[in-house]
């Protein structure tokens, strides 16, 4: 079985690009936590993303960095060759689906930013 679950943050603003069929594919890069050792943080994992279609354009339009999303997906393995000559590979998910886990922004601004009454949740 190949699943993977991620929840993290983007460390960059989402890449749309077009295939030369024409089919959406967009590449995230999350911050994945992890647990504390010992009492001490842990540096996060660093996770690439590619997702495709009309996901893939939902994702360019309305995420961007900083912001949190959840991840469930297969994990990849690809080697290719450098103009150079010189081998390289890399891990990825290929994303089945992605959760924006942050609310939308409302005029413009983000709901960490928008003041609220006591009391009253964001979201």
């Amino acid at each position: 079985m190949n699943t993977i679950q991620l929840i993290g943050r983007l460390t960059q603003d989402p890449e749309l690009r077009y295939t030369n069929t024409g089919m959406a594919t967009t590449k995230l890069r999350l911050a994945v936590p992890r647990r504390k050792r010992n009492g001490e943080e842990q540096p996060p994992v660093y996770v690439d993303v590619v997702s495709f279609d009309k996901q893939a354009e939902a994702i360019a339009e309305h995420l961007a960095k900083g912001r949190r999303v959840a991840v469930t997906g297969r994990l990849e393995y690809r080697e290719w060759k450098a103009q150079d000559g010189s081998p390289h590979s890399k891990h990825e998910v290929i994303a089945d689906g992605v959760e924006f886990m942050d609310p939308p922004k409302t005029n413009g601004v983000t709901p960490t930013e928008q003041p609220y009454a006591a009391g009253e949740e964001p979201f």
